[in-house]
Formats: C-alpha cells, structure tokens, sequence
C-alpha cells in the first residue's frame, strides 16, 4: 500500500512562470493535468477496492455467531412478526455473513410497517451459557405513533390536487392502518375515503386493502361530471421480481350529471343513475432502471375488467400498455410505447355509459390533439369508443452544454417524437388481415419536439410544439405549444 501524491499546477512556481511566458503550452499541460488526475483517480478507486477486498477476506477468516437476540423498545407490536424478521441472524457463521444477516434483519423489521426508527447495537455474549465466539444482538426500535395525520400533493392528467387526513398506525401490532382521507383537485373534483391497510409480511409482499369512498370527477371534453359512491376490495402480491399483481372487487353507484347546458343531447340522454359491480385483474411488471425517464428496459401492464355480477352495467374490458427502452450512444435514448384497450359490450345489460368507454388525444396520449380530441364528437363533446390503439415513438436527450451526474440539469430532457393511433367502434372478424386494414384505416399522426422535466420523480411536465399531421373530420386538433402534467404519458 502507499499514498499518492499530486502537486497541481497553482504550487509549482515553475510552472505559474511557464504558464505566463509561454501561454502556446496552456493548452497542452491542460489536457495533461486532466490525464494525470485521471489516473490518480483510477489508481485512488484501484487501492480502495484492494482494502475493501482486504477487509472482505479478514471478515470472513473471523469465527462468529449470534447467541442471543434482544429487541428492545416493543409495546403494540405482535413478538411473531418481529421474531420472524430477525430469525435468520441465528444463520451466520463468521463475522462477515453476521454484519449481512443483521442489516438483511433491519432492513425486514423497516419495512414491517410498524417503527419509525431501528437502531442496531453488537457486542461480545458473556452469559453463563456463552460458547466462544458468540454474539450477542440488540435492536433498538421506536414504533411509529398510534395516531397520525397527513398532507400529500399529487399530480395526474392535467390536475393537481391536495390530500388530507388522519389514521390510526399499526393499529393491531402487525402494520395495519386505518385512515380517513379526503381530496381536493384543482378542476374542483374531490374524493372521501376510509380504507384499512392489512400487510401479510410474507414472501409474496401480500396486502389487503379495504375501502369505503365518495369520488367526484368532472370531464369537460365531455360535457359531464361524475359521482361515485362504492367499496372497494384490494388484493396485491408480487409473483416474482419486479412483477406485481392486483385483484380488486369494485362495487358503485354511479350518478352522472350534464356539466353545462350545452352539454350534446347524446351525452345528457345518458344522464342518471347507474349500479356497477366488478371484478378486476391488473399485471404489472417494470424492469426499466427509471419510472420517469428510463433509459433501459422495459415495462408493461395488462389489466381487465369484468363488469356485470350485479347492477346494470355488463362488459368485458382489456387494456395494454407496453414500453420498451434502449439506450444509445451519447446519453441518446429511444422509447417506443403501444397502448391499446377493447371493450366489449355483454347482453342484457345498459352498456353503452360513456363513463366507462375509451378517450384519445391530449398532451398525455396522441400530442397534437385536444384532451379527448380524437374520435367521435357530438356537437364538440367527445363520446368515446369501444376499442382504442395509440403508438409512440421517442428518442430523448439530455440538455446540451450543460454538465451531468447529480445536477439540475438531470431532471430535464429535450424530446422529439411521432405519436400516432385510431379510436371507434370497430368491428373484428375472423379475417386478421382485413382486422389490421380496419385498425389503420383513418389513422391519426403528429409529430414534435418539446422539453420534459422530472417532477419529484413520479410525475413529469412537458411542454412540447405539435404539429398534426392526419386527422379526420370531427377531432379536434391543437397546432402549436402544448402543456401536460401527469404520471403516465404515451
């Protein structure tokens, strides 16, 4: 081992004195300062993995194992849950596997649910049963108080909206949360809702969540605003890495209102009461290094509904969204995006409510269009499809001339992009080929560029300039600047 020395130009008076007499050098001893600070740095990095390496090795070479086991600070938590998630420190045999096992345990008791601080302390068992080389573990947990209160922002489809409430924490000793909750959007929506949050703490990640809810919303390219009161039944779990899936039983009332009175007549024959009950699966796998501006992998999500097991409402619906990643050279990245839904309608059932039948078009999905603007109209209010395929293709950059790695910068990209798609109620047949000449028949195309920023690192912002390309006779296009926020862009 040694140290290495470097002495930078401002300390040699040598060199500050070539520098003023010969400034045709400059240049030259730059580009070899940067080099000869390369290769301490390289050689820096080179000795800091031979020590750790080092230290890897002596670890191991040290006999060790864990005796005994305190946790300290419990009142409400269950000892089963606890015991279970520091179980496997009992597994280490040298040193280097007890520091692995203990933090893997730490890890475990945070996510449980139920502290809000875990501390962890080692020391040498001297109990009359002690062997050699035994350990002796604490951990020291503070839980999470009984009661709590709340206040979130959130961002989606072009509206913000303020969250407040209260809850009861690890009410049963075991992670459950009860809360109360209520939301106010910027486009005057708002939502109430009492739900209870029971985890598994199994290797599937299992929760159950139950809630009560009120859910007002409003849709003006449509010329109504809703009103849902329903409970709601969640099963979440994780099959494998990375890939998460959702069981949901959904049962509402649904009251839908004309939202002016120039609401079309076909939106307002549809104006009243409606009973909805359904049973719901979404899959969702993400392997993509980032949710927001990924630059490899890929991500997608099914989900289908099956509504009619009571109520007046019948339909089996399907939605996909797919995107794939690739990186280039030159921090360059290419995203190709599909999304595409079907719905179709069961007998016997009031199934044309246009609450539940597909929008396209707006600054989140085909750019260039008005929100819903792409479609059947009725008197400049959208009616929605039964069926729905939207594509995209972008290639995305970071800011030019600025620098990267951890600056404010990195929350911006410059993208250019062609998005293209159709809506309707299109009718398929056993003939796959005359299917794909229906699908692309009447296509609409935009392209553009913009900037997209990371806004807290779910949400994003762009502001792009869009040119439609092919429209048909009824949508609504918007030529020029466009502006969305939301979670989920085409």
């Amino acid at each position: 081992m040694g140290t290495v020395h470097a002495k930078s130009p401002e300390s040699d008076p040598e060199g500050q004195q070539n520098q003023k007499v010969d400034l045709s050098g400059l240049k030259s001893k730059s580009k070899e300062d940067r080099e000869r600070q390369r290769k301490i740095r390289l050689i820096k990095k080179k000795l800091a993995e031979l020590r750790a390496r080092e230290l890897q090795e002596r670890l191991g070479q040290m006999k060790a194992h864990v005796q005994r086991v305190h946790v300290d600070g419990l009142d409400r938590t269950k000892d089963d849950i606890v015991i279970q998630s520091v179980r496997d420190v009992f597994s280490a045999v040298d040193f280097q596997s007890v520091i692995l096992k203990i933090h893997e345990a730490r890890v475990r008791l945070e996510k449980l649910g139920c502290f809000k601080n875990v501390g962890v302390f080692i020391d040498t068992y001297e109990g009359a049963d002690a062997v050699q080389d035994s350990l002796e573990v604490t951990f020291e947990v503070r839980e999470t108080n009984l009661l709590g209160a709340k206040v979130n922002t959130s961002v989606g489809n072009n509206e913000g909206s303020v969250s407040t409430g209260g809850m009861l924490r690890n009410l049963f000793g075991r992670g459950e949360e009860l809360s109360l909750e209520y939301t106010h959007g910027t486009k005057r929506t708002s939502s109430f809702n009492t739900t209870f949050f029971k985890p598994f703490h199994n290797e599937a990640s299992t929760i159950l969540t139950t809630s009560i809810y009120q859910q007002g919303c409003e849709a003006p390219w449509s010329g109504y605003k809703e009103l849902d009161r329903g409970v709601l039944l969640t099963l979440a779990f994780d099959s494998a890495p990375n890939v998460q899936q959702k069981l949901i039983l959904d049962g509402v009332w649904r009251q839908l209102m004309c939202l002016s009175r120039s609401t079309a007549f076909a939106v307002r024959e549809q104006a009243g009461h409606s009973l909805k009950s359904a049973l719901k699966h979404q899959l969702n796998v993400d392997k993509r290094d980032d949710t927001v501006f990924p630059t490899d992998g890929v991500a997608f999500s099914i989900k289908n509904e099956l509504a009619g097991l009571g109520g007046d409402i019948g339909f089996l619906k399907n939605e996909l969204d797919l995107q794939v990643n690739v990186p280039l050279p030159s921090d360059l990245v290419i995203q190709g995006t599909l999304q595409a839904g079907h719905m179709l309608p069961l007998k016997n059932n009031k199934t044309h409510c246009i609450i539940d039948r597909f929008v396209l078009g707006g600054p989140m999905s085909i750019r260039g269009f008005e929100m819903a603007g792409v479609g059947p109209h009725s008197d400049g209010y959208s009616l929605g499809s039964e069926m729905f395929w939207a594509a995209a293709l972008h290639l995305y950059s970071p800011l030019p001339f600025l620098s990267r790695g951890g600056t404010f910068s990195d929350k911006f990209r410059l993208h250019g992009f062609v998005n293209m798609g159709n809506i309707g109620d299109f009718i398929m047949t056993d003939d796959y080929k005359k299917n794909l000449e229906t699908l692309v028949r009447d296509m609409r195309l935009s392209y553009g560029a913009g900037l997209a920023m990371n806004l807290g690192g779910f949400a994003r912002v762009e502001l792009n300039y869009c040119i439609p390309f092919l429209l048909q006779r009824g949508d609504r296009p918007n030529h020029g600047l466009q502006f969305g926020v939301a979670v989920n862009f085409l």
